[in-house]
C-alpha cells in the first residue's frame, strides 16, 4: 500500500514539474510581436495549426483580419478588414478559427491589444 501511495505521489509530482507554464509578456510591443510570431507558425507546413485547416477546407485568399486579444491569451474580437481571392464563405471559416485560436502566453490582467494580421492562403 505505501509503495503504491508513493508512486502516485511520485507521478504527481513529474507531472506537475514538467507541466510548462504558459509566459507572462508585460508591453502591447513584445505581446503583439509574440502574438504575429505564433500566427506566422501557425500558418507553416507541414504541423501549423492554420496550415492544417487550409488543407482540410481548400482555403484560398487572404484575409486582412483586426484581432483582439485579452489577458490568458485569448482572442477576444475578430474583424475581416479586407478579403482578396477568397470567397465569403472561406472568410467566415477563418475568421471563426482565429477567433477559437488559444496564444500559449499571457498578458498582463485586464489588458486587452488590437493589431491587424494578413493571412496568405495559396
Amino acid at each position: 500500500m505505501k509503495e503504491n501511495l508513493l508512486i502516485i505521489t511520485m507521478i504527481f509530482v513529474s507531472i506537475t514539474a514538467f507541466s510548462q507554464k504558459r509566459a507572462t509578456i508585460e508591453t502591447k510591443y513584445e505581446v503583439i510581436e509574440a502574438a504575429k510570431m505564433e500566427f506566422n507558425q501557425a500558418m507553416q507546413a507541414p504541423q501549423g495549426e492554420f496550415y492544417l485547416f487550409k488543407q482540410e477546407n481548400n482555403i484560398t485568399g487572404e484575409y486582412t483580419i483586426d484581432i483582439t486579444i485579452h489577458e490568458k491569451g485569448k482572442v477576444a474580437t475578430v474583424f475581416v478588414v479586407s478579403n482578396k481571392g477568397g470567397t465569403i464563405k472561406q472568410q467566415n471559416l477563418v475568421k471563426d478559427f482565429v477567433k477559437e485560436f488559444r496564444l500559449s502566453f499571457k498578458m498582463p490582467k485586464g489588458k486587452d491589444y488590437k493589431f491587424q494580421y494578413i493571412f496568405k492562403f495559396k
